[in-house]
């Protein structure tokens, strides 16, 4: 199954480069494009918010370069130093075009602040607001087509890239409003609408790098995929829950994943191993996930105490807020040994919680052993 998932994913991943690396490339060719006529515009007409709109898109065109070069080091193929690939740097890629966005974005605002303190006389005439019109255009269907490409391949780099490209018009689009202004009004906006224009760059800029920390340190899986793993697993009729799903992420659309699931105490280690197989390639086909590990807890099925005894735990457990679930009950009645794990908030601390857990049973079960385990809440499931 490894290598038919293998091969199934090469392929992905070869279309979706290719997918990115083109969109990349018409996102370059365009944006050099408006950066020379905005250049051309701004430096003839004085105009400091033209000229910012140009070295917009020239970082714009920066960001695709680096797009491009972080998906080609990103396909480079697994080795023995990293046997799960590189696609992080896709990651590391984002983060470099973010820092080059708040680059720009704090270069346009000192010199829009210096265009405040010592003005220029602008100088617009209707060919340069045709062409900065033409650029808002321009832009318009640049934004959609990249964004539509990023939502086709989940590539969030080209989705942020449209998204992007699309502000980038409406910001264009002050820059003209200011120039038509000016020729009625003959009041000069520009500089200003420069800072504007400038603070929404940096603020761009910084919720790039929040994003693209965010998926580098691991973020909560998205609860839609958890769920949609969860029923999958859950429908197996000797599956009574699936629990502890942990997602890690080796790159974009490259997930692996390791569950616990909670099965009758009564079947054999051969009729597991052909449970748990038929799930990773259930879950595979359905989800893109690969299901590289599964731990298994054992329910009581000889007996009817520990269903009665569980439900009396679950009550006294699960009156406390900071309790989120508890699972993996197992008691052996012969033995007077009890086992769960609970899944703790992160408004306390495991040990202190585990501690008041322990205490309030041993209470009510004198004469059990009591082992509990503490785990992280870090899915849905």
């Amino acid at each position: 199954m490894e290598r038919k998932n293998g091969e199934h994913q090469e392929t992905e991943r070869k279309e979706r480069d290719r997918i990115i690396i083109r969109t990349s490339a018409v996102g370059i060719a365009a944006n050099l494009l408006l950066a020379g006529f905005k250049a051309g515009v701004g430096l003839l007409s004085h105009s400091i918010a033209v000229v910012l709109d140009a070295v917009n898109n020239l970082s714009d065109a920066l960001s695709s370069v680096i797009t491009i070069t972080g998906t080609k080091l990103a396909g480079k193929a697994p080795d023995k130093k990293h046997p799960l690939g590189y696609g992080r740097i896709e990651y590391l890629s984002a983060m470099i075009v973010a820092l080059i966005v708040l680059y720009a974005g704090v270069t346009a605002l000192a010199e829009s602040v210096k265009k405040i303190l010592h003005p220029e006389q602008a100088s617009y005439s209707m060919t340069s607001l045709i062409i900065i019109g033409a650029a808002i255009l321009g832009k318009l269907l640049l934004g959609r087509y990249v964004k539509k490409q990023g939502e086709k391949v989940k590539s969030q780099a080209l989705v942020a890239s449209g998204a992007d490209a699309l502000f980038d018009a409406v910001l264009s689009a002050s820059v003209l409003v200011s120039a038509i202004i000016y020729m009625v009004c003959q009041v000069s906006l520009e500089a200003y609408v420069g800072v504007v224009i400038a603070a929404i760059i940096i603020k761009s800029g910084f919720e790039m790098l929040w994003e693209t920390l965010g998926e580098i340190l691991g973020q909560r899986p998205d609860p839609e995929m958890t769920e949609r793993i969860k029923q999958i697993l859950t429908e197996e009729k000797e599956v009574m829950g699936a629990y502890d799903l942990i997602l890690n992420n080796y790159g974009p659309n490259k997930n692996y994943a390791s569950v616990h699931l909670e099965l009758p105490d009564n079947m054999q280690v051969e009729q597991v191993d052909v449970l748990t197989r038929k799930l990773q390639e259930r879950v595979y086909a359905q989800t893109g996930v690969i299901l590289t590990g599964v731990g298994v807890y054992s329910y009581n099925t000889r007996e009817n105490e520990p269903s009665r005894i569980r439900n009396k735990v679950q009550n006294i457990v699960l009156s406390h807020d900071w309790v989120l679930q508890l699972h993996g009950f197992y008691m052996d009645l012969k033995e007077k040994d009890m086992r769960f794990d609970v899944v703790l908030s992160f408004d306390i601390r495991h040990q202190e919680g585990i501690e008041i857990l322990e205490k309030e049973l041993r209470t009510e079960y004198p004469d059990y052993t009591i082992r509990i385990t503490a785990d992280v809440d870090t899915s849905d499931i």
